[in-house]
């Protein structure tokens, strides 16, 4: 299975056409916005369009073969970009320098945007800062990435990846020109996961279909073998309300280690996708019944949450979760 490339390392972007008109119009005009807020849902191609407008702003000359802001991958500001060794380039996000994600992104990596765009370019027409993803800001880096959009630099350009744009600040959204980025149809993800992993052609419909649309969503599913966990968790509701408690025991053991708790969140996922389908095919029977099934994936939505913020134990959770999908089976 392929592994899933970082955003700094893509040079294509699929379905996004009308969005790279619109920035390369602004730039070519030389009404560039200090500010733009990327939107749409996670996976979309936001944080791979950031990059791409980059280098652009960068210095790298255009490549018509990569699309409207493609650059050519062997071109020096493409390999800085790529080594994050350009000097006019800088990242906030919630990896840490050891590589490891963050809860979020603090304030005081924030705060350093200040300084960044108070200093000249060094070496390309423009300094530029992408923030992956504005979501991840903590109360006072919301704040101080305010105080930097109030005060915009003359050759500063800030790129903010967005899955969730009215849980900002007004006052961020305000300050920034939005550029929107849909999911692509589920075939063309399917088609854009076929060509970077070995699936077939059911199962990258699939993973497009998990990912509704979103293809770096739908490639990241794959490279986590989310097929396997959706297909235990349609098992698993098969068998209600009976428990295959080897089965479930099985899946628990997923949960130790280093990935346990991204296994036991896409499992969860899975069952709530399930049970909310399952919910919706149920309108029109008794109140009751669907009262359980609501009640049932409230726990599932809640749970991951809690395991993560407490460090409860998964394999109680699971359970827990079990208990009421049993429940409302029955009821």
């Amino acid at each position: 299975m392929a592994e899933v490339p970082h955003p700094r390392e893509v040079f294509d972007l699929l379905g996004h056409e009308a969005s790279e008109e619109a920035f390369e119009a602004a730039r070519a005009r030389g009404r560039l916005h200090h500010a733009w807020l990327l939107t749409g849902p996670e996976g979309a191609g936001k944080a791979t369009f950031a990059y791409r407008a980059a280098r652009r702003l960068l210095g790298a000359p255009a490549d018509p073969e990569f699309g409207i802001l493609g650059a050519d991958p062997a071109h020096p500001v493409s390999r800085q970009v790529m080594a994050r060794a350009h000097p006019d380039l800088m990242v906030v996000e919630r990896l840490g320098e050891d590589g490891k994600p963050r809860k979020v992104i603090p304030v005081d990596d924030v705060r350093k945007l200040a300084e960044f765009f108070s200093k000249s370019p060094a070496s390309a027409p423009h300094r530029v800062a992408i923030v992956d993803a504005a979501d991840d800001l903590n109360v006072n880096a919301a704040n101080a990435l305010l105080k930097t959009l109030e005060e915009p630099p003359p050759k500063g350009v800030l790129l903010m990846v967005c899955h969730a744009p009215g849980r900002l600040l007004p006052t961020i959204r305000s300050r920034c020109r939005r550029l929107a980025f849909a999911a692509l149809p589920l075939e063309d993800a399917a088609a854009f996961v076929r060509r970077r992993t070995d699936s077939t052609a059911e199962d990258a419909l699939r993973l497009a279909s998990m990912a509704r649309g979103a293809p770096g969503r739908a490639l990241a599913l794959a490279e986590a073998k989310a097929l396997a966990m959706d297909d235990a968790a349609r098992g698993l509701l098969a068998d209600l309300p009976s428990l295959d408690e080897a089965m479930a025991l099985s899946l628990a053991d997923r949960f130790r280690g280093g990935e346990g708790q991204a296994n036991f969140n896409l499992l969860f996922e899975r069952l709530a996708e399930r049970v909310h389908a399952m919910t919706t095919e149920r309108v029109g029977q008794g109140a009751g019944s669907l009262d359980r099934w609501a009640q049932a994936w409230e726990t599932l939505q809640r749970l991951p949450r809690e395991v993560e913020a407490l460090n409860l134990d998964r394999t109680d959770a699971l359970f827990t979760a079990l208990g009421e999908l049993r429940q409302a089976a029955r009821a």
